[in-house]
């Protein structure tokens, strides 16, 4: 791991090498307790970490010990889109997850780790916890919900269904997806998995030998799903539909809404009250009380 000083006061830039040669970028604002929580904080598709350090020094400012991870191909991490060999779900989360986790783990031998995922950033978090659960000690998502067309209130299931095997049919023809239909530009590999997922409801990472249905299944952490007012792209039925595939976990749902004392509670933009979501957070991680 290769670090230096950036912008705000405190914060680490580090380099977290993976075994296929990708260099991903995180960044890490420490407590001065090595036993303080880690809360690894991963990105919506096609959003760049620096977006969420308002969340990362709210997270500080509460006792945390906050870091956030630039998605291979997204923002300071290497190979920029399209200059690396393609990749999917899989190098997501079995090469890339595993690799920050024990530079984390490392770094913080005595910290339990918690997952933060926002839209895409929560399936990964999801998946990788229930694949690896002995690494994680819960999962937080936002603006997560199964992307599964079935999933969407009765009245956008067709539009979803066609959106979906528009996207898929286009990244097919180009090799790769340019950007469009809300969703920022993406490799081929992440855009067709993600396809799938709409298609079939299933989790079928291509090159993965792994049963990702059955592990949420089966898989028994603390997972705390907040849902957004309003969110079109992560509506409170797509997330109601991802929490009930994930019959054993601890759940609890949080859904924020204009009585929450929320001024921005868009799909992204929630991240400009990151100083009413950290506190919340601070009390699920720390002593396992979810937000009510």
């Amino acid at each position: 791991m290769s670090e230096q000083r950036t912008e705000i006061a405190g914060l680490e830039s580090t380099t977290v090498a993976t075994p296929d040669g990708a260099a991903l970028a995180v960044r890490i604002l420490a407590q001065a307790d090595p036993a303080a929580p880690v809360v690894l904080i991963l990105p919506a598709m096609a959003i760049k970490a620096k977006y969420y350090l308002p969340l990362v020094t709210a997270l500080h400012a509460v006792g945390l010990t906050a870091a956030v991870l630039d998605l291979r191909a997204q923002g300071d991490s290497l190979p920029a889109l399209g200059e690396g060999p393609g990749f999917g779900y899989r190098e997501l989360i079995e090469v890339d997850l595993p690799a920050v986790a024990d530079a984390l783990r490392e770094r913080f031998p005595q910290a339990p780790l918690h997952l933060f995922g926002h839209s895409l950033g929560g399936q990964l978090a999801l998946l990788f916890a229930a694949a690896e659960p002995e690494r994680v000690a819960s999962v937080t998502t936002i603006g997560t919900g199964s992307v599964y067309w079935w999933s969407f209130e009765l009245r956008r299931r067709l539009e979803v269904l066609a959106s979906g095997l528009s996207v898929g049919v286009v990244t097919r023809l180009r090799g790769r997806w340019t950007g469009g239909s809300g969703i920022g530009p993406m490799t081929a590999g992440v855009m067709l998995d993600w396809a799938r997922h709409l298609r079939t409801g299933n989790y079928r990472p291509s090159g993965s030998t792994r049963d990702y249905d059955r592990l949420l299944r089966e898989f028994t952490l603390p997972v705390l799903l907040v849902s957004l007012d309003g969110d079109r792209l992560g509506p409170v039925s797509t997330v109601r539909y991802l929490s009930e595939r994930m019959g054993a976990a601890q759940r609890h749902r949080w859904h924020i809404d204009r009585t929450s004392g929320f001024t921005h509670i868009g799909h992204a933009s929630w991240v400009k009250d990151s100083e009413l979501v950290a506190p919340a957070v601070a009390a699920w991680v720390v002593e396992g009380r979810p937000p009510r």
